[in-house]
């Protein structure tokens, strides 16, 4: 989810800064454009990383300014479909629950949760399964698969991402550590000798 992208853009150095290190202001304009915003290709970007080359100035008649290309990279956020993901549950609502991802919040809708029934307890913000007795509050731990996935551009809440815990060992880290340690019962069970077949063989003898 988490990407170092190599990137490449002009930059427009403007007179004011002509004479203090390049780099230092190709970095200061860069950080400007790209970080905390949300590009198609890109995803969200974090932070511009190292600039790694700068290419010779070119001016335009009638604009004391150069202009560079810029070899750079960006640490981005960007999801992928079917991406297994761990978050935070940051918001309930009748419809579903919130889960924040690093700097991107998707949806799971409550027919995703389990194969439950989830019925939306208002006063104290949380949902509760019929059959099961489980509750999802804020706060909350979970592990979900991305199923939709709708990057826009601009600012950091332009994403979309849908998502699942219906499927095996996602939902609430408390739910899967419960199913691991059933699991591990299952496969320490000490082996039951069956004492009849020895009796069985001694009395052939």
């Amino acid at each position: 989810m988490f990407k170092l992208i190599d990137v490449s853009n002009t930059v427009r150095i403007p007179p004011s800064r002509f004479g203090e290190d390049i780099e230092v202001v190709a970095k200061d304009i860069l950080k400007h454009e790209y970080e905390d915003k949300i590009f198609a290709e890109l995803g969200y970007v974090i932070s511009i990383g190292n600039i790694i080359e700068i290419k010779e100035g070119k001016i335009i008649p009638g604009d004391g300014a150069t202009y560079h290309r810029v070899f750079f990279e960006v640490l981005a956020l960007k999801p992928d479909l079917n991406e297994i993901i761990h978050g935070e549950i940051v918001e309930i609502v009748d419809f579903g629950v919130f889960i924040q991802l690093g700097c991107m919040d998707g949806l799971c809708h409550i027919s995703q949760i389990t194969n439950d029934f989830f019925s939306y307890n208002e006063i104290n913000s949380e949902l509760i399964g019929k059959e099961t007795g489980k509750l999802v509050k804020e706060k909350d731990i979970v592990r979900a698969r991305i199923v939709a996935l709708s990057i826009g551009t601009g600012s950091s809440r332009s994403g979309k991402l849908g998502l699942t815990m219906r499927h095996p060992f996602l939902g609430k880290i408390d739910w899967i550590n419960d199913k691991i340690s059933g699991f591990d019962e299952i496969k320490e069970a000490p082996e039951i000798e069956d004492k009849g077949k020895d009796k069985k063989k001694k009395g052939r003898k």
